[in-house]
């Protein structure tokens, strides 16, 4: 590892892991206590540091693949369910089973896993919390009871992130704060209503802002301010689902709220209360925490069109170069190369090219409209989709979107993230340099015609429209293609400047609270060397929404964000069509070749079924108390 301190963390969560291992087969991975004998065990902070490790191993599964949901939205495709693209490894099994590869049919039976595995997550965090209160009581030393108790924020922070994801996907859902040792205990426990977990959530957060500590005290670890963010985007969510005013959205939820929780009603008060309550978290974070984007924000240097050996900043954002960075509020460690604790970014996200990866997540071509002219700040003129098969100049024509002269002066984090008709990067195979290759659709082998040298052809059999990424795909050797070792970043920095901005402006409006809203979006906006927003033209609320919407997708793109931001927008029926539309809405390669059609004739009912999740039968069979989401009976 790159330093001792990570080292240290995997070997123990290692341990941990195996001690505290079990089958998963139920709702509650039980604790073995009787391995850890409280008479030999929970005597020394390094006794709780351990079973805290283990807690972190559990919850970080539940987290450090979310980009898959990303394949729920519009830019990112996932060519088939979590069932074919993991390893055998037990960190996988909460995303397994799920299918991420299409809008218009999800959210049903296919999460059992992630359930189960969340009140996993839930049971090792009661687990630590209940043990180290047990021991305060016998410690004298202050710093020792201080990191005792910042241990218990850990755990109650990881335990309140986990149920904030509980919520968000099936809204009323069973809760409880002690050791559960057998399911028995909650064979017959009721949902409980959203707005007492929203209080817990709130309070365990609230606990961690105030006994962690300003920075981890080793990788992977969270702080004060991590917890702080948190409570923040609790809030906005909470302000969201309270919403009842919405300018969109008004077929399936004609007065906002979350209608297809029928235990839920939405108070447009509560909502104004929340918006101020999440913008004063964020801003504290913003002002006071005295951390920075990676690299100050600037952009780096973006190299010309095709250049592979200089990439922006924001590329290196998503390499373990930037694991101690700032940036990564709340993040997840990986151990890397050897220790069965990797990421597996590269697997997901490379090609054969890149140490024999299998691109199962690739982008759509939309996404390449979405990035703005660093000259002019705005969008840039759609590309022009031909099929060179009967348009002979398809890669020469002015703005054909086989001309990679057509990406010209385009936002840095494009570079970045994606590759287009042209571009190369530094290929891999078998830990060693292989060679620098060349990128076009469809041309899998052989050298690519048009252009010098370096141009063989990058293998990307994975790809169905005429993109693949760059973002996340490491471009040096020795990482095998599930051995990364980034810190995965459940929360960055950059995206609570985006929450604050979107607070801010639904409670101040987007000059209010001292101009702070405009101001964090233009330093996002800086690292893709954009010209900054003009308070003027973004002077009205929906105006400035849009150009938030814009920075979320560009800056957030690929990690797991953009399913959840159109679910608590109500904004499925604006991003894609309303129920019922007859020939939906249709998706296309950068040949003009259709590829998917999604929400053809598609019925309210589904449409409902995309905003909360189906209660898993197979728990519901166990335990006769647990009702069903109104979509699904």
């Amino acid at each position: 590892m790159k330093d001792m301190k990570k080292t240290v963390y995997i070997l123990i969560a290692l341990a941990c892991a195996c001690c505290f291992s079990s089958c998963h087969k139920d709702l509650l991975d039980q604790v073995p206590t009787e391995e850890l004998a409280s008479s030999q065990f929970w005597k020394t902070q390094d006794d709780a540091t351990f079973a805290l490790n283990g807690a972190y191993t559990e919850v970080r599964r539940l987290f450090d693949r979310d980009y898959m949901f990303d394949g729920l939205g519009e830019y990112i495709r996932f060519r088939a369910s979590a069932n074919d693209n993991q390893a055998t490894a037990p960190r996988n099994n909460a995303y397994k089973g799920g299918t991420y590869n299409n809008p218009s049919s999800t959210t049903g039976s296919s999460y059992t896993n992630y359930y189960t595995y969340a009140y996993a997550g839930v049971n090792r965090c009661n687990y630590v919390q209940e043990n180290v209160e047990k021991m305060l009581p016998d410690i004298t030393d202050p710093a020792s009871v201080a990191s005792l108790e910042g241990i218990i924020g850990e755990a109650r922070m990881l335990r309140a992130m986990v149920y904030f994801r509980l919520i968000t996907m099936w809204g009323d859902v069973p809760y409880f704060d002690k050791i559960i040792n057998s399911n028995d205990e909650v064979s017959e426990i009721e949902r409980t209503p959203i707005a007492e977990i929203y209080q817990h959530c709130y309070d365990d957060f609230t606990y961690a802002w105030e006994h962690l500590p300003n920075r981890p005290v080793a990788l992977g670890r969270q702080s004060k301010w991590g917890a702080l963010a948190f409570r923040g985007k609790l809030q906005l969510y909470w302000a969201c689902w309270n919403r009842t005013n919405w300018p969109w959205g008004k077929t399936l939820a004609p007065n906002g709220g979350w209608p297809e929780l029928d235990t839920f009603t939405a108070n447009q008060s509560e909502s104004d209360k929340a918006y101020k309550a999440a913008a004063a978290d964020f801003k504290k974070v913003i002002e006071e925490s005295g951390m920075d984007l990676y690299m100050n924000g600037e952009p780096g240097e973006c190299g010309d069109l095709g250049d592979w050996e200089t990439l922006p900043n924001y590329y290196y954002l998503f390499t373990s170069k930037a694991n101690d960075a700032d940036e990564l509020l709340v993040g997840f460690a990986h151990g890397g190369t050897g220790t069965s604790q990797g990421d597996e970014l590269m697997r997901d996200f490379g090609t054969r090219a890149t140490q024999g990866s299998q691109g199962w997540g690739q982008p759509r071509f939309g996404i390449i409209d979405r990035y703005q002219s660093t000259v002019t700040g705005d969008f840039c003129e759609p590309v022009e989709r031909l099929n060179p098969s009967s348009a002979s100049d398809a890669y020469t024509r002015e703005n054909s979107a086989l001309n990679p002269e057509s990406y010209r002066n385009r936002d840095y984090r494009m570079k970045s993230s994606v590759m287009w008709e042209g571009e190369r990067m530094y290929c891999y195979l078998n830990l060693a340099f292989d060679q620098v290759r060349l990128y076009r659709y469809k041309t899998l082998t052989g050298d690519v015609p048009g252009y010098d040298a370096p141009n063989a052809a990058i293998n990307a059999d994975a790809d169905a429209e005429g993109t693949i990424m760059r973002k996340f795909v490491i471009n040096w050797a020795g990482v095998g293609r599930n051995d990364g070792d980034y810190k995965w970043p459940a929360m960055r920095l950059a995206d609570v400047y985006l929450m604050y901005a979107e607070a801010a402006n639904e409670a101040y409006g987007p000059t209010g609270d001292g101009g702070l809203a405009i101001d964090v979006v233009n330093r996002v906006r800086h690292r893709g060397n954009l010209p900054a927003l003009k308070a003027e033209k973004y002077a009205d609320k929906e105006t400035f929404f849009y150009a938030i919407e814009q920075e979320r997708i560009v800056e957030l793109f690929a990690e797991g964000h953009r399913f959840w931001d159109l679910r608590r927008w109500r904004s499925i029926e604006r991003v894609w069509c309303e129920p019922q539309t007859s020939g939906g809405v249709k998706l296309y390669d950068s040949w003009g070749a259709l590829k998917n059609t999604y929400f053809n004739n598609t019925s309210f009912r589904n449409y409902q079924r995309y905003y909360i999740f189906q209660i898993p039968t197979s728990e519901r069979n166990k335990n006769p108390n647990l009702t069903q989401n109104a979509p699904w009976l």
